[in-house]
């Protein structure tokens, strides 16, 4: 028996969405070989999107990124709407919300790991929930903005940690032509990754909350995704057990700050959050809980 508890402590048990989140992570980078290359897979799913932030470069992606995909198709066809990527983020969003950034987006997995490390940790206050709002200005400036007028991604080469730590780091390692073309751009990448994972230590999921533009897209289908967390107003009393004890900068479950990890569901006294379909604006009929949380 003893035994038997001390393998449970050495090997805690994964939760559903740990696993999904691995089997996420592998799916999306099951091109093995390209890791060991050098190259970037370039097949017929390179022309599919996947829901979560996942670098197009990284050698083992078997698909592409649906925020790299957007800033391509504006920088390709200024004069022109991107039908296909719109109406792919639109069919991500309306399905599942922001119900991705907390299952299926590996870079969160990673975030979510670093933050297990033991160390005091940065709790959430009115300042986490201002900075917040900064993932809809680079949404703006470097997502949109910049690829329409300085003909450049502008998220991916100047912000994004998930292409240096899954693209650029990968490829320069196994391929000797790469690392003889890095410079400045390269060592600023490495510093905004390094400066992020070393955020994300003291602060939980530091990039999805402050400057995730993916996030930011998703976070306007919370209120209306077809799946997700929801809340049985029949139950709920409003005592905010639900909020206080979430890490993300929510005002109420299912919030465009909500990443319906479903982390809730263990701290609710009436039991009245589950994971389901919501009916037709079901996020608003979820009472508000900000005013017994407020810090």
């Amino acid at each position: 028996m003893k035994t038997d508890e001390k393998k449970k402590k050495r090997f805690p048990k994964l939760s559903a969405r740990r696993y999904t989140q691995l089997i996420a992570a592998v799916l999306y980078n099951c091109n093995v070989k390209g890791f060991a290359e050098g190259k970037i897979f370039k097949g017929a799913s390179k022309g599919l999107c996947v829901p979560g932030l996942n670098c197009y470069s990284c050698p083992g992606a078997v698909a592409a990124c649906p925020l790299g995909s957007l800033q391509s198709a504006l920088l390709s066809s200024r004069y022109k709407v991107p039908y296909y990527v719109l109406g792919t983020l639109l069919l991500f969003g309306l399905v599942c919300g922001r119900f991705i950034c907390g299952f299926l987006c590996p870079f969160g997995l990673l975030q979510e790991l670093i933050y297990k490390i033991p160390t005091k940790k940065i709790k959430k206050s009115r300042v986490t929930r201002a900075l917040s709002k900064l993932k809809y200005i680079i949404l703006i400036a470097f997502v949109i903005v910049i690829p329409l007028t300085k003909l450049s991604p502008g998220f991916c080469k100047y912000i994004c940690p998930a292409g240096t730590l899954e693209g650029g780091v990968p490829l320069a390692l196994a391929n000797a032509d790469i690392r003889g073309m890095l410079g400045a751009l390269f060592s600023w990448k490495v510093f905004v990754a390094a400066a992020i994972l070393l955020a994300s230590l003291f602060c939980y999921r530091a990039f999805c909350r402050f400057l995730c533009p993916l996030g930011a897209i998703y976070s306007f289908f919370n209120p209306v995704s077809f799946f997700g967390v929801k809340v049985d107003k029949s139950k709920c009393t409003g005592c905010g057990a639900c909020v206080r004890a979430c890490k993300m900068d929510v005002k109420k479950v299912c919030d465009g700050e909500c990443i319906q990890c479903g982390e809730c569901r263990g701290v609710c006294p009436e039991n009245a959050i589950s994971f389901g379909y919501k009916g037709p604006g079901e996020a608003k009929r979820t009472p508000k809980t900000d005013r017994q949380t407020e810090e």
